[in-house]
């Protein structure tokens, strides 16, 4: 089983890496930044099942951060983290959609708890991605193919089945490429050309039998990138 990813939000370094080592040590994969702006960009571009959120940063806030998060994520779980002075804020994160607080200082064991009991009670969980069904067959993931009402298949590479399960656990969101190289291929976007990210879709239309001309399954969106059909 997969471990979920948290990404968590801290200008405040001794914290943070507190939360780092604690939340690697249960066995989340952490992934952190000390700036608001950053967090942000890391925020909605990258897949994460948990949001730990600092509300007083630099470069963007809290609540700014979480109001870009609830658009593109609306059912991301996120706990806010804050100082005992920003009861306000804290009440303004939970009128946001912040699933839960935490009140600094807080203990790693509180903090473990209410990260364990936010993910339990989230709507948002890594879909069942193993079996895709669309128009005229099923992508099996764990199979690594294709299967066709016609008993034809077609085989799907290792990278051809974590982009098409990258697409499709973001269903009728337009992801870019840039999108696409940091969380498939894991490689940073800065001067790297984005055409391997349109041959592999070309060749995953090609194995889904999805016309390139009017593609049904994996739409492309003018001017931000790529889109798996909710309803293909």
């Amino acid at each position: 089983m997969t471990s979920r990813r948290v990404l968590t939000i801290e200008d405040d370094a001794a914290i943070r890496r507190g939360i780092v080592d604690a939340l690697t040590y249960a066995g989340y994969q952490v992934c952190e930044s000390g700036r608001g702006d950053e967090g942000l960009q890391m925020a909605v571009q990258r897949n994460f099942d948990l949001l730990l959120l600092d509300l007083v940063l630099p470069g963007a806030g809290g609540l700014e951060i979480l109001k870009a998060v609830r658009v593109t994520r609306p059912t991301l779980p996120v706990i806010i983290l804050s100082a005992r002075g920003e009861e306000q804020d804290r009440v303004a994160g939970l009128k946001l959609g912040a699933d839960d607080y935490v009140v600094k200082p807080f203990s790693v064991k509180e903090l473990l708890a209410r990260v364990e009991a936010v993910l339990r009670r989230s709507p948002e969980r890594p879909l069942d991605t193993d079996l895709t069904p669309f128009k005229g067959g099923v992508a099996d993931l764990a199979r690594r193919e294709v299967r066709f009402e016609d008993g034809e298949r077609a085989e799907l590479s290792e990278r051809e089945i974590e982009l098409l399960r990258y697409l499709v656990t973001n269903p009728g969101r337009a992801i870019a490429r840039e999108e696409l190289l940091a969380n498939v291929w894991r490689i940073s976007p800065q001067g790297v050309t984005t055409r391997t990210i349109d041959m592999h879709v070309a060749r995953l239309r090609e194995k889904l039998r999805d016309d390139p001309a009017e593609p049904f399954v994996l739409l492309t969106v003018r001017g931000k990138g790529y889109m798996f059909a909710a309803n293909s």
